[in-house]
């Protein structure tokens, strides 16, 4: 099984280009993600991930992805190599996207660039817990 689950900022706005065999749009970015642990007494750290999304799912993310915007990614892992034109053989790992969401709750992504999306990454709302759980404060926590 080959599946990714990425969340991220966008490091750049995505680049358009098309194949030269049958003209597919393919809209390539790359995705700062955090890395889960911090060593004390240094900066979080971040991977760098190249994203390749492809026709729709391209025109989609080439349209309203903008750089420092937090977005998820589904998709798969993919390696390719290329000789160029000196002859040095070239290996790249990206994440071909499948699925892409905005992950910015409404209130950033409207002050980013005046434009109402929704959260869709989960289908919840910013700050919602899931529709039969609501939390007043933090006294009502059972631990």
């Amino acid at each position: 099984m080959n599946k990714v689950i990425l969340m991220g900022r966008l490091t750049r706005d995505p680049e358009v280009r098309y194949t030269q065999t049958n003209n597919t749009l393919v809209a390539s970015f790359s995705l700062a993600v955090n890395r889960r642990f911090v060593r004390q007494g240094e900066e979080r750290q971040a991977d760098f991930i190249n994203i390749v999304a492809w026709s729709k799912l391209g025109e989609f993310c080439s349209k309203y992805f903008k750089k420092g915007q937090q977005v998820g990614i589904i998709g798969r892992i993919q390696t390719r190599t290329w000789d160029d034109d000196q002859g040095v053989k070239h290996y790249i790992t990206e994440v071909v996207a499948e699925e892409a969401y905005f992950a910015d709750s409404r209130r950033d992504t409207d002050s980013t660039n005046n434009t109402s999306f929704e959260n869709t990454f989960g289908n919840a709302q910013p700050g919602s817990m899931g529709a039969d759980f609501e939390m007043s404060s933090n006294d009502d926590l059972p631990f």
